[in-house]
């Protein structure tokens, strides 16, 4: 069995169904099927069951998909690795990032931008699990996000780079004019806020560090919003809905006239965050680089 045919047989699964996958890889059905009658043949076992017009993967099948997926990619790993010798810091560098660490990604752009020019970015937002999927299938580089990754599964396979961590404030509208001219509150003053919270279905963690030190003061917030999106907050707040309490990097997206940041005078809690990507995988020069970039800003306490 070649490479050949382990597209052949991925594209199959892929579609459910042979006339699909032939015209997907622009061959004739019966080729097609006696690629997959010889790749059964030699392995002894059925790899597909019928279902009406369609295909399903047997226990067999299943483990070969498993299996022919993890060897593509890393044949092209390899093949990517070996054409990049030569090509120097260039390219497109695919970055994820959670929403909360947007803020920290332009000025690093910045720098970079000016000593490799001929490298570019695509940059995509999601939570934890989206990034993490799309991660394992190569579809970015690198993410900047929170610590602990809430990772859907195998954490053990993230190489992580600490990055310095983020004290937390509180965020209230500008029109509050209870606290015209202060720089500080203390944190028993979030109980009698309408609190809104950043929070999606799957990654909870700051919310919950959020809560916990709420509870450790004396009181539960009264949340009357949980939204996925930063920016959505801060239109809230801005339009005098309620406050939140957000890592201090954050702020630097949005002008100091919209809302107003507060540091808390009698809470001292961090949120953690790094740089992750995949272990003992192949990982672009241009991404190599980026990841320096952090390690040499942090060292030089930038």
């Amino acid at each position: 069995m070649d490479m050949r045919q382990l597209k052949y047989f991925l594209t199959i699964a892929q579609e459910g169904q042979v006339t699909r996958a032939a015209k997907l890889l622009n061959m004739e059905q019966p080729p097609l099927s006696r690629q997959l009658k010889l790749m059964e043949e030699e392995l002894g076992v059925k790899l597909f069951e019928r279902n009406g017009k369609g295909l399903l993967l047997t226990d067999a099948g299943a483990l070969l998909k498993q299996k022919a997926e993890s060897l593509l990619l890393q044949f092209d790993e390899s093949l990517r690795e070996v054409k990049g010798l030569d090509e120097g810091i260039s390219g497109v560098l695919s970055i994820g990032s959670v929403v909360s660490c947007i803020s920290l990604l332009p000025k690093r752009i910045e720098l970079f931008r000016e000593k490799y020019p001929q490298v570019t970015f695509k940059i995509s937002e999601g939570d934890h699990f989206y990034l993490g999927d799309k991660l394992e299938k190569r579809a970015i580089d690198l993410i900047v996000a929170r610590l602990p990754f809430e990772a859907q599964k195998h954490p053990q396979q993230y190489s992580i780079l600490p990055l310095p961590s983020d004290p937390f404030v509180a965020v209230i509208p500008s029109s509050w004019s209870a606290y015209e001219g202060k720089e500080s509150l203390c944190m028993k003053e979030l109980a009698h806020f309408p609190f809104l919270t950043l929070k999606t279905d799957r990654t909870t963690r700051m919310h919950e560090q959020v809560v916990n030190e709420c509870k450790r003061h004396g009181f539960e917030p009264n949340i009357i919003c949980e939204c996925s999106s930063v920016a959505i907050i801060m239109s809230l707040i801005a339009g005098g809905i309620g406050a939140t309490v957000f890592p201090k990097s954050v702020m630097s997206s949005f002008p100091s006239t919209v809302v107003k940041m507060l540091a808390i005078e009698d809470a001292h809690f961090q949120s953690d965050v790094g740089i992750l990507w995949l272990k003992d995988h192949y990982l672009p020069q241009r991404a190599q680089q980026f990841i320096e970039s952090f390690r040499m800003a942090s060292y030089e306490g930038e």
